[in-house]
């Protein structure tokens, strides 16, 4: 009897508190994305999303140079990828981060809170706690394909 090979819906990355890990967890998010056959635009606001989390994390989440890690859990739900971000760094919740000043001045305009900014507007939900002395953020993106907009200009779908 031929039964279908179960399909892993979960993918476990683990790394360090290291900037030059960032390219390898994109490449597998790429591939995990790919072998379910996930729209391309999911993968890219997913791993644009981690990168900035993870960035963020590893240059200002520790208040020291020792070794930490940093776990990351994909999984693929019916009709969304949900993504789970556990560090052990200081308390930090993006939810809460405050909106880039971008009118300060032209000078010298603030980017502070823009890559926060990006995540919320990437992912369908972001979702933040802390327990036991770490960081868990719960980003979801949406799989399922969305309805074209209506380009018509009396917004009825095929009127002139």
């Amino acid at each position: 009897m031929n039964e279908p090979i179960p399909v892993n819906r979960t993918l476990e990355i683990s790394l360090a508190n290291d900037l030059r890990e960032i390219a390898g967890v994109a490449a597998r998010i790429d591939e995990f994305c790919k072998r379910r056959s996930l729209p391309a635009q999911t993968a890219y606001a997913v791993n644009l999303a981690i990168d900035e989390l993870l960035a963020n994390t590893i240059t200002s989440g520790y208040g020291d140079d020792d070794p930490h890690r940093i776990e990351i859990v994909l999984r693929e739900e019916a009709d969304a990828l949900v993504v789970i971000i556990v560090d052990d760094g200081g308390p930090f919740d993006p939810t809460e981060a405050p909106a880039p000043d971008l009118g300060s001045s032209p000078d010298e305009p603030s980017i502070d809170g823009l890559g926060f900014l990006l995540v919320r507007q990437m992912m369908d939900s972001v979702e933040y706690r802390r327990l036991q002395g770490c960081n868990i953020v719960t980003l979801t993106k949406r799989t399922d394909a969305a309805p074209e907009p209506d380009s018509s200009p009396t917004g009825r779908p095929g009127a002139p």
